[in-house]
């Protein structure tokens, strides 16, 4: 009978980097409730408490697997009043042997926004009129790798897709490159990093930035907290891959963070 692969274990300590998702899937059996956080700009100053005040963005999350390979999830964002569900597949495991080299994750969303049209007592009209003109989607192919034992990197080709957008000019598609890396600095903490790159201007009238986040993770337990600074305000993927509005270089970050409890059922 062949030998068991001797599987890398914790290429990533959570499903989540900051906000990206990472090559990591839940246990067998396992259910994760999430709760993460976002508070206001550091640059609106100290009457603000440089964000502290708001305005915040909250996502409650719930996921599950049953076989640790197979990841499904829902949740819900107060920007936006958004509800949002996805799939997320490993379909290959990295081995200490090397026999084979990476970890491969495959993820598809989907996202309603329940809002209102906040123009349409002015203009007369309301752009969700139809239900699908509510609806965005994300999929992505994840890489990731685990070096060393403390060190983590991941890669991963972005599609956002958006049924409705905001000018006649801009496009429903967008492409990004993302990158996500780990540093474990002791047993319960690790340093944390993610950046995307936007391939194509998808956008002529409007500036968007490319996310970038730091942050570090605090493993307590059943639970995971992680704290991080960026600039994206967005929680879910089609928020902060193509439309976060500020920069690291006008102080147009803000501290957010995550907590994640897991359970065996």
């Amino acid at each position: 009978m062949p030998e068991k692969p001797d599987l890398a274990l914790a290429t990533f300590k959570s499903t989540r980097n900051i906000d990206f998702h990472t090559v990591e899937v839940l246990g067998k059996r396992t259910l994760d409730f999430r709760i993460s956080h976002k508070f206001g700009e550091f640059s609106s100053g100290a009457y603000n408490l440089y964000g502290i005040d708001g305005p915040a963005n909250i996502r409650l999350g719930l996921e599950y697997s049953y076989d640790g390979r197979l990841m499904v999830g829902i949740g819900r964002s107060s920007y936006q009043k958004q509800f949002d569900g996805f799939i997320k597949y490993r379909l290959l495991r990295q081995t200490e042997s090397n026999k084979m080299p990476v970890s491969v994750t495959l993820f598809t969303s989907a996202y309603y926004t329940s809002m209102k049209d906040p123009n349409r007592t002015a203009t007369g009209i309301d752009k969700y009129e139809f239900a699908s003109s509510r609806m965005s989607y994300v999929h992505q192919i994840i890489v990731g790798r685990k070096f060393t034992p403390s060190f983590s990197l991941q890669l991963a080709p972005v599609m956002v897709h958006y049924n409705l957008v905001d000018e006649f000019t801009d496009l429903n598609d967008m492409y990004l490159i993302a990158v996500a890396g780990r540093i474990k600095v002791s047993k319960r903490i690790a340093f944390t990093a993610e950046y995307a790159y936007n391939v194509k201007e998808y956008s002529k009238k409007k500036t968007y930035y490319n996310p970038l986040g730091v942050g570090f993770d605090i493993e307590t337990g059943g639970h995971v907290f992680q704290v991080h600074v960026t600039n994206s305000f967005g929680i879910t993927d089609n928020q902060f891959y193509p439309f976060t509005t500020t920069s690291w270089s006008d102080n147009g970050i803000r501290l957010g963070f995550n907590i994640s409890r897991v359970f065996t059922i």
